[in-house]
């Protein structure tokens, strides 16, 4: 099923609780900035950004799959 940006977006403020995590899945899943950057722009690690996406994601899919 595709899902629109505001779908997404809305869906990532509902789940997601860290102002920080949210801003970073939507700059990945909407944006579609790579990890690299994100990294840089949030100062972390990217190996520490793609398990933010990772873990949030699958989040969402369990509130997506239970809705």
């Amino acid at each position: 099923m595709e899902y629109t940006n505001s779908q997404i977006s809305r869906v990532i403020d509902e789940y997601v609780h860290s102002k920080r995590d949210r801003e970073i899945l939507k700059r990945r899943m909407i944006d579609g900035i790579c990890y690299e950057p994100l990294a840089e722009e949030f100062c972390l690690s990217t190996v520490h950004v793609k398990r933010i996406v990772k873990r949030e994601q699958n989040r969402i899919a369990k509130y997506v799959k239970e809705s």
